[in-house]
């Protein structure tokens, strides 16, 4: 298993995370520009608890992840596990498993009851990696182009 150190993004960190985004099995658009994700990272750090995290070897960022923990109205707490990806390179090395297992002890310590994600349905590799972390497969998940 290949160890790493996760912590929460920094400036520096963001090209890098471009370049994780728009490998090719992850997105299909073309990069935004670096202002446009500095100005998205500025208004992701207002929200109370929406944190995006980078996992480092060697001081080079392999993978990130981002963890959003939102409060309903009945006072119970949920988090919510966006755009893992992983280096290519890396992959299959344990990387992922550790993202996914600090995003939930971050979940757990700050009250949720449950952790949600979503997947591509046709990143099968990917439903299996989680399920063999203990997610479930659970409903329906809908969307519309807007």
């Amino acid at each position: 298993m290949r160890k790493v150190m996760i912590r929460q993004v920094r400036r520096e960190d963001l090209q890098a995370i471009r370049e994780l985004y728009y490998q090719p099995d992850f997105h299909n658009g073309e990069p935004i520009p670096m202002e446009q994700t500095e100005r998205i990272l500025d208004e992701i750090e207002k929200y109370p608890y929406y944190k995006v995290f980078v996992a480092l070897d060697g001081g080079c960022v392999v993978g990130t992840f981002s963890l959003a923990v939102l409060q309903s109205l009945s006072g119970d707490f949920a988090g919510v596990i966006e755009d893992v990806v992983v280096r290519e390179d890396c992959r299959g090395q344990g990387v992922g498993e550790q993202m996914i297992r600090f995003a939930l002890e971050r979940g757990k310590e700050a009250g949720c009851y449950k952790v949600a994600l979503s997947s591509n349905v046709k990143r099968e590799r990917a439903h299996h990696f989680y399920e063999s972390l203990g997610f479930e497969r659970h409903g329906y998940s809908f969307t519309t182009t807007l």
